[in-house]
């Protein structure tokens, strides 16, 4: 098996599993787990070689006038990301067999997830720009069709378009960056890109589009809001999409481009850095105040990737280290809590934290696993989460770095309240709840429903007490990025050092602000924003629509004229640009080869005039005719009797055609009612007239092969 089997494979099961889906009802995500099992497996196989340094390169030519190939690339980066999105996918199809009661639409739903999950593997293997183009746009459709599974509600429709527009959108500009940058390199192959990055105001621009197109997708602010809107998603989906697919597609970049362009361009740490500061923030802030666990976990998700992309964005070796430690730590932490909380749903029929009351009591296994993830998300020892963000601040301290470390610590601060939030409002007993579902007569999740869950936590208390597996992990991925980064360690007791006090001091004032929650939601609903992202979105859709509406009705107002005249304006947009940038008459022009020819093209001329100036349309038709007659005579002249017999026959039979059509019109032309219409007409005529006849004079006299 190779990357391109693996790719294969993935396609190869879309069609059976559409097509059975009906009949196999939830055992059809049994049968899609076969891909990404496969591709986990395949990837075990190299476990040893690949973080050691080795590299795993396929190529399959496509488009070669386009430098578009299948170029695959397999470095110890790309295999972590392949194996998070591999082994987190075949825990979200096992949970989903589970999850899900029998449904018609199971077949297809199974079918896109995993496209979806095919999609992002090839995000992270592929070494062409352009083919990471299409992956990366194709998550953003299969997406869209996850998110909008329940078509019915007109919520889940809302959510999807507005996921597509906004990453759709970014996925564009990065394009043109893509673009700007291939060409400035002179190739697109990633790695020969990074091995050498270009320079220049062109790779600047390009720079800065696709570092948009990383923002959008990773739901950096302000672009954040598509990302709590995908909640509509079912909870598979939302597990799958947060943790290990789409929204890591941008961190996945920047990590990529960070070491290569920092060191170039000033502005790059500086953007990146603050706009990972703002999200983290700003997502730890609308988290506080969720009564829903998914949008808690989802505002969660938006923080944690702002301090993803502080991390690998800043351009700093050791944070390099750490970012990609938190990676592999947030896709565990991440897919654990969502799938807990799907569980909880499924079986309490309830997200809502002010109705859920004794759930920690009537299922201690969930309540054990959604601890373990929670210490690991506040970054609390014995859990992976906590190494990689010890790291952070250890790394952070030593590159000196203000903003993000004020930014990270008060982030930190907006964890640990909302994760405090989420274990006491899905867990505790609250006696004082309103409409409660209490647990006490609820069923118990299956074994193999809390399986996902419980193996993911499993790996993370186990990163956490032994250290060394995510480490040579973590420093081997960092360093495929940058080779500066060495041999950095991860510590389960780093001693009584800076980082270990900022973390304690990060604790406390995050368990004060959850025992103070009741004045602090207060405040949050007394201070609010007027209008956020979600409110300029949705009134920027909004005045599209309405500027489409009022644009249509103006150019589409069931008038000839009109319409005539909107393609004859646009029409002259191309040739005027060219005449005047391009335009330079030769030295000698030849207006035509005999004077048989001047006459012909007078007698046109006359006829032309006529038929734009007599009122009377039987006239006007037959002086049409004669200009098409006059073409046919031109034909002969210059020796194509057989495109004459074409243009003779054609103006015979629109001749006949118009005149049986003015049987029914008026016999004279009705006159324009706008006083200004006529001299708009003849304006517009004559320019028309004028650039056409100039640029067939330019390009006629341009002519550098023989007439045929």
């Amino acid at each position: 098996m190779t990357l391109l089997g693996l790719l294969g494979l993935h396609l190869v099961l879309l069609a059976p599993l559409s097509v059975l889906g009906r009949r196999l009802g939830s055992k059809t995500f049994l049968v899609a787990a076969i891909a990404p099992a496969a591709s986990f497996v395949w990837l075990l196989t190299y476990a040893s070689g690949v973080p050691g340094g080795e590299i795993i390169q396929e190529q399959l030519p496509w488009v070669a006038g386009l430098d578009l190939d299948l170029s695959l690339r397999l470095d110890t980066f790309g295999w972590m990301m392949a194996a998070l999105i591999s082994g987190v996918g075949v825990l979200v199809f096992l949970y989903s067999y589970f999850y899900f009661e029998d449904h018609p639409e199971l077949g297809p739903f199974a079918t896109t997830l995993l496209a979806f999950g095919g999609s992002m593997f090839g995000v992270v293997i592929t070494n062409n720009l352009l083919a990471l183009f299409i992956f990366w746009e194709l998550t953003s459709v299969t997406s869209y069709l996850l998110i909008g599974f329940k078509d019915t509600d007109a919520s889940s429709r809302t959510s999807a378009m507005q996921a597509l527009l906004v990453t759709g959108t970014g996925g564009l500009a990065m394009l043109a960056g893509f673009v700007l940058i291939g060409a400035s390199a002179g190739t697109y192959s990633m790695s020969q890109i990074l091995a050498s990055p270009p320079d220049g105001t062109m790779v600047a621009i390009g720079l800065l589009l696709v570092l948009l197109g990383a923002f959008t997708k990773s739901a950096q602010a302000p672009f954040h809001f598509w990302l709590p809107g995908a909640m509509a998603a079912p909870t598979p989906v939302s597990a799958y999409l947060h943790s290990a697919t789409m929204v890591k597609a941008g961190v996945y970049l920047i990590a990529r481009l960070a070491p290569a362009f920092a060191p170039l361009f000033g502005f790059f740490t500086p953007l990146v850095v603050t706009v990972g500061v703002g999200t983290m923030l700003l997502g730890g802030y609308r988290a506080l105040k969720q009564t829903d666990l998914k949008l808690l976990l989802a505002y969660g998700t938006v923080s944690q990737l702002g301090f993803l992309v502080v991390l690998v964005g800043s351009g700093h070796a050791g944070l390099t280290f750490a970012g990609v430690g938190m990676i592999l730590a947030h896709a565990l932490f991440k897919a654990t809590l969502f799938l807990v909380t799907g569980i909880i749903d499924h079986q309490m029929h309830t997200r809502d934290i002010r109705n859920l009351s004794g759930v920690g009591k009537r299922m201690p296994v969930l309540f054990g696993v959604a601890a373990v993830a929670t210490l690991s998300m506040v970054g609390l020892p014995p859990t992976v989460g906590y190494l990689t963000k010890e790291a952070a601040f250890e790394h952070l301290l030593e590159e000196s770095m203000p903003l993000a470390t004020v930014g990270i610590i008060l982030a930190t601060v907006l964890t640990v309240a909302y994760s405090a939030r989420f274990l006491w409002g899905a867990f505790a007993t609250k006696p004082a709840a309103g409409k409660q579902a209490s647990a006490a007569g609820a069923h118990k999740p299956a074994l193999g429903f809390v399986l996902a869950p419980l193996v993911l936590a499993a790996l993370t208390v186990i990163m956490g007490l032994w250290p060394l597996p995510a480490e040579e992990l973590a420093g081997a991925g960092a360093r495929a990025l940058d080779e500066e980064v060495g041999s950095p360690h991860l510590y389960l007791w780093h001693g009584f050092t800076p980082a270990v006090g900022l973390a304690a001091l990060s604790l406390a004032a995050g368990l004060a602000l959850f025992a103070f929650r009741e004045p602090v939601g207060r405040l949050q609903k007394r201070f609010q924003f007027p209008i956020g992202a979600d409110g300029s979105y949705h009134a920027t859709v909004k005045g599209m629509n309405t500027g489409a509406v009022r644009l249509t009705a103006f150019l589409q107002n069931g008038s000839l004229p009109t319409y005539i005249g909107v393609i004859l304006l646009t029409v002259l947009g191309i040739p005027t640009w060219s005449l005047l940038t391009h335009g330079d008459l030769p030295a000698s022009l030849q207006f035509a080869e005999s004077p048989l020819q001047l006459a012909v093209v007078a007698g046109m001329a006359v006829a032309a005039v006529s038929c734009a100036s007599l009122h009377r349309r039987f006239a006007a038709v037959l002086m049409l005719g004669a200009v098409g007659f006059s073409v046919a005579i031109l034909f002969v002249i210059q020796g194509a009797p057989d495109l004459a017999l074409a243009q003779l026959l054609i103006e015979t039979l629109s001749l006949i055609m118009f005149v049986l059509v003015l049987r029914h019109l008026p016999e004279h032309f009705t006159p324009s009612s706008w006083p200004f219409g006529r001299l708009l007409h003849v304006g517009l005529a004559l320019t028309v007239g004028v650039i056409v006849s100039g640029f067939a004079l330019v390009a006629g006299n341009a002519r550098v092969a023989s007439p045929v």
